[in-house]
């Protein structure tokens, strides 16, 4: 009896330190969250001073700001093929040593083209971390703690916003102006980007202390590797067992491949392909990046001041890390499809509420909107907006996609579901400035809100629970 209870007590021992370990790494990896957030939220605060210094318009600046989701479409792509080749873990230390290229560069830029270059870099690096980050750590996570740990991804990206945005708050406040000069005689906007230096480099170091993804090594015919991994993560009594389920869930004839996306017998596209393709784009069409990349323009535009939009930045970056939260400690207990289908809903009426809104403006001094009784409920219903976004589409697109293909389709199903998801994005974000002119806002986020109405029947209609399911056991 005492010895099956000490039995007992070293099992339970074991699995406490395997899921502190599997805590420990994800938690490394999704410092590529936190940077792909604070890459993109820093270009909010630095629009003025990139208008100044290399005198751009309204469709220069559109370029300027989404010139990295350029690279983020192609980083996002190759990444998913090179992590099938190469590795999840080696695709994380090369974008951990762009994002340092990208940070410092952003900053020294002294020419639109310039700039350009190195924001592109940075978009490889937020482009690779945005798919591969979420697969490393549905590949090395239980299932029943993945949703879990992969929403800590969001948490992270959410993280790196709301940094972005206090940080920006900050050394604008500092200078007197985004534009004004700060330390070492250079402009505030520009050391908004030199900040990123800090966990740019945390972030490349952090990564060789974690292992490579024992699916990929099964793949990629390193066996003992796999096991010795395996056993780390789940145990001496599991992970033989799990190496044998994984080894089943591959083809045996090749490595994963681009081609493996279609069904050679029903000759087509598999569903679940298509399934990701929709996630991935509606997640950026109903513009929830016009708020992190546009939000100090955006409130700028209805009469408020730099420094008072900024500040709001700060309170969005605040309510998107608190639903991110809610969502964390609930999505392995009622399921992803739940909280996709309500955030939606939710998208649709705040969407709805702010056009409105927008419409009933009218126009002052210099071009601005004067909302008048409609002020408050505007700045209540875009944070709410915000709110539900990031308690469904911001994290639970990311955690389907990393579980949701098969094993042998995992790489080449993210490679082309990050690629649409980033050129939604690029198309929503260089169209903003354009839109914001033509249109006005009401028009801009009508569009916003008419597919955020979609995104509700798609919900319904095409989206299957994965909740609690093993990878091995996902269908094509």
């Amino acid at each position: 009896m005492l010895e099956s209870t000490a039995q007992t007590a070293s099992m339970d021992k074991a699995t406490e330190d395997n899921i502190s370990f599997v805590v420990f790494i994800s938690i490394v990896a999704t410092i590529g969250g936190f940077l792909f957030g604070f890459d993109s939220g820093v270009i909010n605060g630095t629009v003025d001073g990139l208008q100044k210094a290399f005198n751009s318009q309204s469709a220069g600046t559109g370029f300027n700001v989404s010139s990295m989701l350029l690279g983020c479409a192609a980083g996002a792509f190759f990444a998913g093929r090179f992590a099938d080749k190469y590795g999840r873990r080696t695709l994380l230390i090369v974008s951990s040593v762009l994002f340092i290229v990208s940070a410092w560069g952003s900053g020294v830029a002294t020419s639109s083209f310039e700039f350009v270059i190195y924001r592109v870099a940075g978009g490889l690096a937020v482009g690779a971390a945005s798919v591969m980050a979420p697969a490393y750590i549905s590949e090395v996570s239980p299932a029943r703690y993945r949703g879990m740990l992969t929403s800590i991804q969001q948490i992270a990206i959410l993280s790196g916003l709301f940094s972005a945005f206090l940080s920006n708050y900050i050394l604008a406040g500092e200078a007197a102006g985004s534009t004004n000069k700060l330390w070492l005689n250079f402009e505030a906007w520009r050391w908004m980007f030199w900040i990123e230096l800090i966990p740019a480099t945390l972030f490349f170091v952090m990564l060789w202390f974690i292992p490579e993804s024992p699916r990929f090594l099964v793949s990629g015919n390193q066996p003992e590797r796999a096991r010795k991994v395996l056993r780390k993560l789940l145990g001496e009594d599991a992970a033989q067992e799990k190496f044998i389920e994984i080894k089943k869930s591959l083809s045996h004839d090749h490595r994963p491949r681009l081609k493996d996306l279609f069904d050679k017998t029903a000759g087509r596209v598999r569903p679940v392909v298509w399934v990701g393709l929709g996630l991935a784009a509606f997640q950026q069409l109903v513009g929830i990046n016009v708020v992190f990349y546009y939000g100090a323009v955006l409130w700028q535009a209805v009469g408020f001041s730099e420094s008072d939009a900024l500040l709001i930045n700060v309170l969005s970056g605040a309510i998107s890390i608190s639903a991110c939260v809610l969502t964390l400690l609930v999505i392995d207990k009622i399921g992803r499809k739940p909280l996709l289908k309500w955030g939606s809903i939710g998208m649709t009426l705040t969407l709805g509420v702010l056009v409105v809104a927008f419409m009933n403006a009218s126009q002052g001094a210099g071009g601005k909107l004067i909302l008048g009784e409609w002020g408050t409920l505007a700045l209540v219903s875009a944070n709410l907006y915000v709110f539900f976004f990031n308690m469904s589409w911001g994290p639970v697109m990311w955690v389907m996609l990393g579980e949701m293909f098969p094993n042998q389709i995992r790489g080449s199903g993210l490679a082309v579901s990050g690629l649409v998801q980033w050129t939604c994005n690029f198309m929503i974000t260089i169209s903003f400035p354009v839109l914001l002119a033509g249109t006005g806002l009401a028009g801009a986020y009508g569009l916003y809100t008419f597919f955020a109405l979609l995104s509700v029947i798609f919900v319904i209609r095409f989206i299957h629970e994965t909740k609690g399911r093993e990878l091995e056991n996902m269908e094509g």
